[in-house]
């Protein structure tokens, strides 16, 4: 990690970063979570993501309640990343806007 320093940094994380790194297609990211997660992870990880997405389309926070249901506090969590965190969710969501 060149210029960016996180709070998780470890060699315990460099080595799930390589491990997430080293997934080629869907279906071993599915594989590789299905194994590392538990349904309820997955789900929590799948949820914020998709709330990130929609923060960023300006649904309301009902809209986004109603269709992920989220909480307002998941909501206003991911919110407060988009707006003041690592720019993690930014970096993914624009990767994924230019595949379309």
């Amino acid at each position: 990690m060149d210029e960016y320093k996180s709070k998780l940094q470890s060699e315990a994380m460099d080595f799930l970063c390589e491990a997430i790194l080293s997934l080629k297609s869907k279906e071993e990211c599915y594989r590789f979570f299905d194994d590392i997660c538990t349904i309820n992870e997955i789900k929590a990880l799948e949820q914020r993501l998709q709330v990130a997405k929609m923060l960023r389309d300006k649904k309301t926070y009902l809209e986004i309640a109603a269709a992920t249901g989220a909480s307002t506090a998941t909501i206003s969590r991911v919110n407060r990343c988009l707006n003041y965190g690592s720019d993690g969710y930014t970096i993914v969501l624009e990767r994924i806007d230019s595949k379309e």
